[in-house]
């Protein structure tokens, strides 16, 4: 059983959605049974469920000294079987019209994570393996651990994703009051205490010390999480259990992100019929009502924060515009102030012929930029896997980007990568410089310009290679066997 505070495509933020739903449908497809359970929330897409179900009536959750009751509902989104837990109480955990973003989200989230447990118990599933998504759900190792053995759950092993260490649920030990948790024994340096905040829980770091296996998203990530920054603080704790974390690189799943069968672009192509790449190209322009010109089209499809390079892709607009090229950007920010940047920018270049910044999410417009563009940019500051060069790669579109996480455990620099010319697929810097950036970007242009049949080997090179669930699938299989035994 997976428990995930998201599943695509009926409960999506970003790429956590759909890492649950391509690895479920994987591992469906390899002969296991795979259920998810979601929070039952107002604003999912109710769409995309077929045969919404309420199969339990009266599940009581611990929540302090009282006890909530919850409804359960079936159904099944793009065929894995999904549970979804609705609680009836004031506190209204998951009737927000939104998913996160709400000062008592770790309060939500614990509930849910106790709410899971309570189910698979009191419906007697009792899973060999339960395998749970970001700090969200890192209670669950905790609470399988410390209350279910003992209830009945002791042959159910668990296992830990972190999708992204920079939110790690950090918060007072009410959280563990209100699970039902022993405080004092869980509030200690060797459990769930945080290394730099007094008195605080760190959810994640009891999730990671709890679980059986944790695995993260990326060979890389997995080694800069312990041996950098960008472990967060976490670094020694990650070291210290080291020898159960793996990476394992997330894939994307090929039903959606397919150029020979999305229903979002106009022309349909794969590596034979590489020129209906650019009639597309054609048709991205009439939208955004660029020029048609003789000129290379760079792209961006990005949330707009700090992570994903802000600062180097508002250079990049400029300096693409500087050297010939074509420019679009689809995306939005968390944050008003970094919004309103972006904002000031599109106005600035609103009656620009060769640049349209589209400030906001359009699921169809990112396919067609994916079918349309060149070249796809993702300057990540960190990157713990990243889907949008794979998709990126598979629609001929060459990637350029920063050497980290995932992005450098799947693109390969065309000049100076080590691996064999048929393996290489796009442009690499390292440096989070503009000067850097400028680098990979002329060279992309460069290479776009005057040599046109070394390009297209590039686009080839990348459609060639399959970033698919099959490895990483057969990787899980492996991890389940392995803790199960």
């Amino acid at each position: 059983m997976m428990v995930s505070p998201e599943c695509a495509s009926v409960a999506k933020v970003g790429g956590l959605g759909d890492v649950v739903q391509g690895l479920a449908q994987e591992l469906a497809i390899r002969g296991n049974n795979v259920e998810v359970v979601l929070p039952k929330y107002d604003c999912m897409r109710y769409d995309h469920i077929w045969g919404l179900t309420k199969v339990y009536e009266d599940l009581w959750v611990p929540f302090y000294d009282q006890w909530i009751h919850c409804d359960v509902y079936f159904g099944f989104v793009d065929n894995i079987k999904c549970f979804f837990i609705e609680s009836n109480s004031e506190h209204n955990f998951f009737n927000r019209g939104k998913y996160y973003g709400d000062k008592d989200d770790v309060a939500r989230f614990a509930f849910f994570s106790r709410a899971a447990l309570e189910f698979m118990l009191k419906s007697d599933k009792k899973p060999e393996v339960i395998h749970c998504h970001d700090w969200q759900t890192a209670l669950i190792p905790v609470l399988l651990y410390e209350v279910y053995h003992q209830l009945g759950m002791g042959n159910t092993r668990a296992c830990f994703t972190l999708h992204n260490m920079g939110h790690q649920g950090i918060t007072g030990k009410e959280v563990l009051q209100q699970s039902g948790l022993d405080v004092a024994k869980l509030m200690t340096a060797e459990k769930m205490l945080d290394p730099h905040h007094h008195d605080a829980v760190n959810l994640m770091k009891g999730g990671i010390i709890f679980s059986n296996f944790v695995t993260t998203v990326s060979p890389t990530y997995a080694f800069e999480i312990q041996h950098t920054e960008q472990g967060q603080g976490l670094q020694s704790i990650l070291q210290a259990n080291s020898s159960k974390l793996g990476g394992v690189l997330n894939g994307i799943n090929y039903d959606i992100w397919n150029p020979e069968i999305d229903p979002f672009i106009p022309h349909h192509y794969n590596m034979d019929s590489l020129p209906n790449k650019v009639k597309n190209k054609q048709a991205l322009r009439q939208r955004l009502m660029l020029r048609d010109d003789f000129k290379p089209l760079i792209a961006v499809v990005s949330r707009l924060d700090k992570q994903k390079g802000m600062d180097l892709i508002l250079h990049a607009i400029y300096y693409a515009l500087s050297q010939q090229a074509q420019f679009v950007l689809l995306g939005a920010a968390a944050e008003d102030s970094i919004n309103a940047k972006f904002w000031d920018v599109k106005h600035e270049l609103n009656d620009h012929p060769d640049c349209h910044l589209e400030i906001g999410y359009d699921e169809e417009l990112a396919h067609l930029i994916y079918a349309g563009a060149d070249m796809l940019l993702i300057p990540s500051i960190y990157e713990p896997c990243g889907l949008t060069q794979m998709i990126s790669l598979k629609y001929g579109t060459v990637p350029i980007v920063r050497e980290t996480g995932g992005l450098a455990d799947t693109v390969f620099d065309a000049n100076y990568s080590d691996k064999p010319y048929e393996e290489r697929n796009g442009y690499v810097f390292s440096d989070v410089t503009p000067l850097a950036l400028e680098s990979a970007i002329n060279r992309a242009i460069g290479l776009w310009y005057k040599y046109p049949r070394y390009f297209r080997q590039l686009r080839a090179n990348g459609m060639n290679q399959d970033h698919s669930w099959n490895h990483s699938g057969q990787d899980y299989i492996n991890i389940y066997e392995h803790i199960r035994a």
